[in-house]
């Protein structure tokens, strides 16, 4: 919780410097007002997506808004298992950064832990995604349809349209996920 407090701070430190009011940007990252303000205030869980559109709207790295650090190498980052910032989602999904330190990124790419229960709410956000099973089984929805993953197995998907994820069959999934 003490995470998204601080994501929830720099969020509406970013607000505040960029001067929009909280109906303007709640309008421009498509979530209603009370909600950005829940988000904001860190009452509400804030789904990757939201801060994905956040780094857009604010032009600042995803890092940025993990981290209160921009990211700084040029050439090459690497990133040592166990060591990217990670952003957990209560039960459905841990988010570890994989190219947190890398400036001027073209995709960001995550290394995603899913749990077994299904978001209530589909995700949908600008770009394409891809996604990587690394380990165990993987139920997607995308809008109405139903794909199940398996290790090896991946997705390419336009991510405008409304999805979610979770494990299937009795244990929890690890995959990689690409968003552009």
């Amino acid at each position: 919780m003490e995470k998204i407090k601080m994501v929830a701070a720099r969020i509406k430190t970013l607000r505040e410097i960029a001067g929009k009011s909280i109906p303007d940007t709640a309008k421009l990252l498509e979530v209603t007002d009370e909600q950005y303000s829940k988000y904001e205030n860190g009452q509400s869980d804030i789904p990757i997506s939201f801060l994905y559109a956040a780094s857009r709207v604010f032009n600042v790295e995803l890092t940025a808004i993990l981290t209160g650090e921009e990211p700084r190498l040029h050439r090459y980052s690497v990133v040592r298992k166990g060591t990217g910032p990670s952003v957990e989602r209560k039960k459905e999904y841990t988010y570890s950064d994989l190219a947190y330190n890398f400036i001027h990124k073209k995709m960001e790419v995550f290394e995603v832990k899913a749990g077994q229960t299904m978001p209530k709410e589909l995700n949908k956000h600008n770009g394409q995604e891809f996604n990587f099973i690394l380990e165990g089984t993987l139920k997607v929805i995308i809008e109405n349809n139903e794909i199940i993953l398996n290790k090896g197995d991946s997705i390419y998907f336009d991510s405008g349209h409304a999805h979610a994820m979770c494990a299937y069959g009795g244990r929890d999934a690890r995959f990689l996920a690409v968003i552009i």
